[in-house]
């Protein structure tokens, strides 16, 4: 046997052979892609065939997307007939939207007050009314910015079948119609709002015979349309840019060919390349200067260098089946979502991926010099007398041992978040501001502050914070270049444990969520409540039903929070 499907000898030689697909046969020019690899050692000929595959499989690719491209030109002009359809169509959009907002965002997590609810919805009609107004102005002086433009073509495409060229002068007249819609969806939005039974319109009939598209969209086209409306509705830099290098792994691996055509075994083929390839791949040495990643991880096996972790392995194919189940919703032909089912089991619980703090490092940690005594903000592992009671770095462990809260939960906070209701201080955990980020719905909540920490001088914090007229909390610590405010402190806090001796393999900032879980069992405080400060959510029934607990009931539990052992001279 060869050990290889396209690996065949002649002569003592090795060659290359593969028939060319019959979708193409007719353009491609010759029936099949033979050649010889120019060498009789077997070992160096299965080397050289899989290269040789893999890059046949991209001359077919290509062939495939330059008759699709020759097939499918993008229409130059659009009637005005279409321009009202347009309308139409994104007036039912922004309208549908709203619906989506209403259904799923408000009242629908655990540990959510009514009065949380009214909050988040009047911040959302404050938002409405801002856009409203931005809008109007925009139209009013017939401006159109290129966000503007990018969103005409988004909504031309996905929801008219309409492959616009952005040169055409029927884009501006397609941008100002959609800013008429948003106007008049917003104006019916408010208007809800007060009470109004507004209803959504039944999606336009569009005719799209003119502009259907002879094939089935390329991958690659369909990937950049799926990024550039993430990137505008969820997606920060970060999650930008990961989502599209593993996509980009992905079409690398099996070719770029429309959608209909991939399976269920190319979504097999990049899960076995992802668990030969070792994590920070190109930090490697010996895979330094090797772009495609099957290559990287076949070399990487034969090397024996170690494998990236299951998790890892699932949070990859995560990133490119997010993209299969997005396209499943957005076109007809897609088959449904190839990677469904193939994570990996991990038999290893969450909790034993990272450990508490044990008390003797949770003493070290707050006996440090930034606790005890430094000689500046910057200098803060040098004994001094400086203690920053106003900075970050001082506040964001104690604030994350005293109530469960996530690093980058904590640092996106703004000053307004801060709230007080019958005499209860407390955190509104959002993410109201385009800034701010949370993991998901049930991380939107109300976490009484501790006592502990108000003993230490929070309220004088937030007293200084409101004086100085300052919007986050923690204006000192800075976002990273990647979106999130987490980054950088995340390197910062590791460095700390490092210079207090407390920092170990299952030991990280996220150590004092676990603390606080472990604080909560001790000290009697139910599941139930727990993961109402946390943030988890309900499962089974309950999940469906009630507002959750009452801010007070949370403040009694918060205040049976304690740390045998710990010391905090502060």
């Amino acid at each position: 046997m060869s050990g290889h499907p396209r690996l065949y000898r002649r002569n003592a030689t090795y060659y290359h052979r593969a028939v060319v697909p019959v979708d193409i046969q007719e353009t491609y020019g010759k029936t099949e892609e033979k050649f010889s690899l120019k060498t009789k050692d077997y070992r160096e000929a299965l080397k050289l065939v899989r290269i040789a595959a893999v890059e046949v499989d991209q001359r077919f690719d290509e062939h495939r997307a330059k008759l699709a491209l020759e097939a499918a030109p993008p229409t130059k002009e659009l009637s005005d007939e279409q321009i009202k359809q347009f309308g139409d169509v994104a007036y039912h959009s922004w309208l549908y939207f709203d619906d989506w907002m209403r259904e799923r965002g408000f009242g629908q997590s655990a540990g959510r007050s009514e009065e949380d609810v009214a909050r988040i919805f009047e911040d959302y009609r404050s938002g409405i009314d801002a856009r409203m107004r931005m809008h109007k102005a925009h139209y009013a002086r017939g401006q159109v910015r290129s966000i503007d433009e990018e969103i005409a073509l988004a909504f031309l495409k996905d929801l008219m079948g309409i492959k616009l060229d952005p040169s055409s002068p029927s884009l501006r007249k397609a941008v100002i119609e959609n800013k008429k819609a948003v106007i008049r969806a917003q104006k019916a939005i408010a208007e809800r709002a007060e009470g109004e039974v507004i209803e959504t319109p039944p999606m336009p009939a569009v005719d799209k015979e003119p502009f259907a598209q002879s094939s089935v969209i390329l991958l690659s086209d369909a990937v950049r349309d799926w990024a550039a409306e993430k990137a505008k509705t969820s997606w920060v830099a970060k999650t930008e840019r990961e989502h599209r290098v593993w996509m980009q792994h992905f079409i690398e691996t099996v070719g770029d060919r429309p959608l209909n055509e991939y399976t269920k075994a190319d979504a097999r083929s990049f899960k076995a390349v992802l668990m030969q390839t070792p994590a920070n791949c190109n930090m490697h040495k010996q895979l330094q200067g090797i772009k495609k990643l099957s290559e990287a991880a076949e070399k990487a096996s034969k090397l024996g260098l170690p494998p990236m972790s299951e998790r890892n392995v699932n949070k990859l194919l995560g990133f490119v089946g997010s993209f299969w189940a997005w396209a499943e919703g957005q076109y007809d032909e897609v088959p449904a979502n190839l990677f469904k089912g193939l994570k990996l089991k991990i038999n290893k619980r969450a909790r034993d991926e990272r450990d508490p703090f044990t008390i003797d490092e949770l003493n070290a940690i707050f006996s440090a010099p930034l606790y005890t005594g430094c000689e500046s903000v910057r200098k803060w592992a040098k004994a001094g007398d400086l203690i920053p009671r106003d900075a970050g770095i001082f506040w964001v462990p104690l604030i994350s041992l005293f109530s469960g809260a996530r690093m980058g939960e904590i640092i996106q906070l703004r000053v307004e978040d801060v709230k007080e209701e019958g005499g209860i201080l407390y955190l509104n955990v959002n993410a109201d501001e385009e800034d701010q980020h949370l993991k998901n719905l049930n991380s939107w909540r109300s976490i009484p502050v501790h006592p502990k920490l108000v003993e230490i001088g929070f309220r004088d914090l937030i007293k200084a914070r409101r004086a100085a007229k300052v919007d986050r909390l923690f204006p000192d610590l800075k976002k990273g270049k990647d979106g999130y405010y987490s980054s950088p402190f995340s390197k910062h806090f590791n460095r700390f444990l490092r210079s207090v001796g407390a920092k170990r393999d299952k030991t990280s900032f996220h150590s004092f969520r676990h603390n606080f879980e472990d604080a909560c069992r001790d000290c009697g405080v139910t599941k139930e409540l727990m993961d109402a400060l946390q943030g988890h959510g309900e499962s089974g029934m309950s999940a469906r039903y009630g507002k959750g607990f009452s801010l007070q009931r949370l403040d009694e539990a918060m205040r049976k929070v304690e740390y045998q052992g710990l010391c905090l001279c502060l």
